[in-house]
């Protein structure tokens, strides 16, 4: 019985030395995921992209307004008895706290306009005040809610859109998929949206850039304007020098004020918003774009778990930035 014994704590301690020797590497992995595109890496035993896209898709069969079949597609066609999962009530949540937190510039009901404007999941179409005004009566988080694990509506025709929010939220599922693997050391970029935990391959913490606000809608012609370290948090931010397209010499931006139904049109250039999670992050960048500096300097002062950097365009033409104290422990110093 003690040769059994000895044995079996033998083969237990060579098993043990056997996990302890698996080597960890960095990955890097890139592609694409909700019509933009993914740059991961992270320290682990092995590569698992497939794995991590199948967590995209996972999120995509939920939150995506280009699948029919989608939950949020399913309430935005008027089903009725569609049963929510998880991944839909926790972004519809957050979306609803960051609603209240913005007083309605955070929207996600917001659907109509950015459709009507050609910035939404159908074609646009001849935009007048007349056709403002009739959608609006279908924008207001205040008119939908969760019951049971599904939508109510006041009224047929409110839709959802989560593009404002649920980029972020890929971006955190992903991560907790590679904590739950035990991944110590990642950085998850979707669209150029920001998660990090622990050190790079140097040893270093992540560093990531914010870009310098030139109007281009190819992205190819990008400068920095600011390099700022992230350990075990987020950063998100909202611009309108990507999105947007000029009809008849006016240039229109992708963010809508769900307010007045019509395109921003103020100082503030982008809004990067530094939270603990990625979707928190994505929601309250989009909302301080419709809000405006003071406004969002506000809010983000006031809340000890967001920190922001805004840059607008000043009296001058020139470009200037407001930023909250918090943030400039983040940036690097030249």
């Amino acid at each position: 019985m003690k040769k059994v014994s000895y044995t079996l704590i033998i083969a237990f301690v060579l098993v043990l030395t056997s996990c302890n020797n698996t080597k960890l590497e960095y990955f890097a992995n890139s592609g694409e995921a909700h019509g933009t595109f993914y740059n991961i890496q992270y320290q682990y035993t092995k590569d698992i992209q497939n794995d991590i896209e199948a967590q995209t898709h996972i999120v995509d069969t939920s939150l995506s307004t280009y699948i029919p079949t989608s939950i949020i597609s399913q309430i935005n066609q008027d089903k009725e008895n569609v049963i929510l999962d998880s991944l839909f009530i926790k972004v519809f949540n957050c979306g609803k706290r960051v609603y209240e937190k913005t007083n309605g510039a955070f929207d996600m009901t917001v659907t109509p306009l950015v459709n009507a404007w050609g910035f939404g999941f159908t074609d646009s179409t001849h935009v007048d005040s007349t056709i403002i005004d009739s959608l609006l009566q279908y924008v207001g988080f205040n008119m939908i809610n969760i019951k049971n694990n599904h939508i109510v509506k006041t009224k047929k025709g409110i839709m959802l859109d989560g593009s404002a929010i649920a980029k972020g939220f890929s971006i955190d599922y992903v991560s907790e998929y590679l904590e739950n693997l035990g991944i110590k050391n990642y950085l998850v970029e979707i669209g150029g949206e920001v998660r990090t935990k622990g050190v790079n391959k140097q040893g270093k913490i992540w560093t990531v850039g914010i870009d310098k606000p030139i109007f281009d809608e190819t992205a190819s012609n990008r400068e920095l304007q600011e390099i700022i370290s992230l350990k075990n948090i987020s950063i998100a931010t909202s611009g309108n020098y990507r999105q947007f397209y000029i009809r008849n010499n006016v240039m229109y931006s992708h963010t809508i004020n769900p307010k007045t139904g019509y395109p921003v049109n103020h100082s503030i250039l982008s809004a990067s918003v530094i939270a603990p999670n990625c979707m928190t992050a994505d929601a309250y960048a989009t909302s301080f774009m419709v809000l405006g500096v003071d406004k969002a300097l506000d809010i983000a002062n006031a809340d000890s778990t967001l920190e922001t950097y805004l840059i607008y365009q000043n009296t001058d033409g020139g470009i200037s930035v407001k930023m909250t104290n918090g943030f400039k422990k983040y940036i690097l110093k030249n």
